[in-house]
């Protein structure tokens, strides 16, 4: 049984500047209910909404965040319009300006400064780039920037130190956490308290589902969502975890891509 315990990620909380405050006065939440897994917290439930490979949806309350959202409009029709976007890293399967640009609307961004740089000035507007280290809210919700990074010398060259971000998402007493390209990092195995982990697993650019067992089994999450994982062997993480870890296979790539 996992005990539940405070968070403790060893960074510093460094302000930034809460984005979001007023943006959105559609009544989309109204118009379109989002679907999924969900996790009960103090304040209502998250809904977990995998769309594909990297990219996924969590709503709360009235909010619905995306994170890494690209593949184009196409990708998000039927599902409700984000209230705020969180953008992992500059890759291609993370992020993709001309989906930002059909479906970002007036939603706050919170990204890292090498994709802040990269966006076009309509987007700009309503972004912030958030260093690994650094906290801030979007729309009121409390987010924590961790390092995601290769660890393995020979890997280095995918995810260099200091570029990417994995974020710590604080829904009323829960807190998700989405890694972001990565493999294990000292950060990543100091968190504590995490009640949802994403994890990437696919060779050569983040973790193998080996490290990935070996990162859950450490820092012990309350519930596994293996993500981008491509053509990974996923059993190890079925039958390798901790007893009070749930791991939750879904499929990411309904169309085999």
């Amino acid at each position: 049984m996992v005990k539940r315990r405070s968070m403790v990620v060893g960074l510093a909380a460094l302000p930034l500047v809460s984005l979001g405050a007023g943006l959105f006065t559609q009544t989309w939440a109204q118009e379109t209910a989002l679907t999924g897994d969900t996790v009960t917290t103090a304040a209502g439930d998250i809904t977990i909404h995998p769309v594909h490979h990297a990219s996924l949806l969590l709503g709360f309350g009235d909010q619905v965040i995306y994170v890494d959202p690209v593949g184009g409009a196409a990708q998000y029709a039927g599902l409700p319009a984000p209230t705020a976007i969180l953008i992992t890293h500059g890759h291609g399967d993370h992020f993709d300006v001309p989906t930002l640009e059909a479906i970002a609307g007036d939603a706050p961004i919170l990204t890292s400064k090498e994709v802040f740089d990269k966006l076009p000035e309509t987007l700009k507007t309503n972004a912030k780039a958030i260093a690994n280290g650094e906290s801030g809210e979007l729309n009121g919700i409390s987010i924590a920037a961790i390092p995601a990074h290769n660890t393995t010398p020979d890997r280095m060259q995918y995810h260099p130190v200091g570029v990417g971000n994995g974020y710590l998402i604080t829904l009323g007493d829960k807190v998700v956490y989405v890694a972001g390209d990565t493999e294990p990092t000292p950060e990543m195995l100091a968190l504590t308290g995490i009640e949802v982990a994403f994890l990437p697993m696919n060779l050569p650019y983040t973790m193998t589902p080996e490290q990935a067992v070996e990162a859950i089994n450490t820092f012990k999450p309350r519930i596994v969502y293996p993500y981008h994982y491509g053509e990974s062997d996923l059993s190890s993480v079925e039958s390798n975890v901790d007893d009070g870890v749930e791991v939750r296979l879904r499929d990411w790539y309904p169309t085999g891509g």
